[in-house]
Parts: structure tokens; C-alpha cells; sequence
């Protein structure tokens, strides 16, 4: 049992609504105009690292969607204020390399970009990841779509529901921090005509002696790889 699905729902709610008009008059603008934009592919994976998955029988999480931020984005409506954060990524960015910044991290409120700049891609269909089979490498794909050519800020997963065993049988209650989703701040490129895989990597961390978890990116195993320099660690 978790809280995820209603803190999730109205945020994705209130995006789709407040930005459906204008979409609309996008996509009327750019048929008139005749032109397209440039694109290349994303591929979204999960993986996890170890946190306290070993707790568990079956950790099943359910993702609805991703939000992704343009750089250079407006950031008129509660944007995070992140300078003088050292917590995050330094922003460098190698191909085909990860981030070493450590082991699994609780973000704040103050570390969240929830601002207008972002974009929200909802899935066909909810894709359903279980964390336990997803350690020593391993990734799930759970989406693959066309973005416009350019330098995004993170990815951000939306996450809308998570079902948890632990070993002995017993339910788990795991979440993710209502002020604090699951966004990874780690800057990546998309480039015309090429695939950028992005895997995000996320485990649950037990708090204190409860049989509650939270669910929180961990840095040192989330990467973006181009091309042809993506891992085979699918399932």
C-alpha cells in the first residue's frame, strides 16, 4: 500500500490540462507552417542498485509517463533553486559514461525543478517494473519515443503506483517523497537521427525500523549512453 498514486495523478492532471490548449495551437502552427523540427530517438530504461532491495520478494513499480526540460527552458512557476547544492551531478557529461556521485539520495523540495519548462510524455500504456529483477546490471526498457533535436535538463519518471513483498510475505509500504519525485539531474542530448538511452537507477531505502520505503534515484548508476555505446543488460 503507498500514497504515489494520488500525490502523482493531480500534478499530471493539472499539466495536461493547463498545456492541452496550447499544444493544440502548436500543432496547428506547425502543419500551416510545413516545416519539422529535426528529431532523434530516447530510450528510457530502469535498473536497480543495491539500496535495501534485498529486503524484498517482489518490488513491482508502475510508470506512467516521463517528464523531460529543455534547456534554456522558462522557468516562470516553481523552479528549484539548485545553486550551491553539491548533492546532485556536477553537470559533466561523457558518453557512454555515469555520473560517480554515490549511493542513493533523499532530495528535497529545494532540488526539484517542477517548473512549466518541463515536458510531460504520458505512455500508451503503463509500464510495470520489478526492482528485484533489475540488480547486477540489469535494465528494463519502459519507453522509446522521437524528441526534438537539443540539450535537455533530467528525466523525471512518473511513477503512480508501487507494489512491495518483502522476504517473510508481509506487505511493504513503499512511496516516493511528495516533494520529491523521482528526477534525475543528469543532462543529456538528443541528436538527429541517433538513440540516447537513459537509464534511470532508483531503489527503495528502508526509514529507520518500519517496514516503510522510499523510493530514491541513486547518481553513482544512472547514465546516458549515444548510439551504438548503449549496455545489453535488458531483460
Amino acid at each position: 500500500m503507498n500514497r504515489t498514486k494520488s500525490k502523482t495523478e493531480l500534478s499530471r492532471r493539472t499539466y495536461l490540462k493547463a498545456t492541452g490548449v496550447a499544444a493544440a495551437g502548436t500543432v496547428g502552427l506547425a502543419g500551416c507552417a510545413g516545416t519539422a523540427s529535426a528529431t532523434g530517438t530516447l530510450a528510457t530504461q530502469v535498473t536497480d542498485q543495491p539500496g535495501d532491495i534485498a529486503d524484498f520478494e517482489s518490488c513491482v513499480v508502475t510508470i506512467q509517463g516521463i517528464w523531460v526540460k529543455p534547456s534554456g527552458g522558462d522557468d516562470d512557476t516553481e523552479t528549484a533553486e539548485t545553486e550551491g547544492d553539491d548533492s546532485g551531478t556536477d553537470g559533466d557529461q561523457t558518453d557512454g559514461t555515469q555520473t560517480e556521485t554515490g549511493a542513493a539520495e533523499e532530495g528535497t523540495e529545494a532540488e526539484v525543478d517542477e517548473s512549466d519548462a518541463r515536458e510531460y510524455h504520458e505512455f500508451e500504456e503503463p509500464q510495470e517494473a520489478d526492482l528485484v529483477e533489475l540488480q547486477n546490471g540489469n535494465t528494463q526498457l519502459i519507453d522509446e519515443r522521437e524528441l526534438d533535436v537539443g540539450t535537455y535538463e533530467f528525466l523525471q519518471l512518473d511513477v503512480t503506483d508501487v507494489e512491495g513483498v518483502l522476504d517473510g510475505g508481509d506487505e511493504a509500504e513503499v512511496d516516493t517523497p511528495g516533494s520529491a519525485p523521482l528526477q534525475f539531474k543528469e543532462p543529456f542530448e538528443i541528436r538527429e537521427d541517433q538513440v540516447t538511452t537513459f537509464t534511470g537507477d532508483f531503489t527503495p531505502v528502508r526509514r529507520g525500523r518500519t517496514d516503510r520505503y522510499l523510493l530514491q534515484p541513486v547518481a553513482s548508476g544512472t547514465r546516458v549512453e549515444y548510439g551504438d555505446e548503449a549496455g545489453d543488460g535488458s531483460q
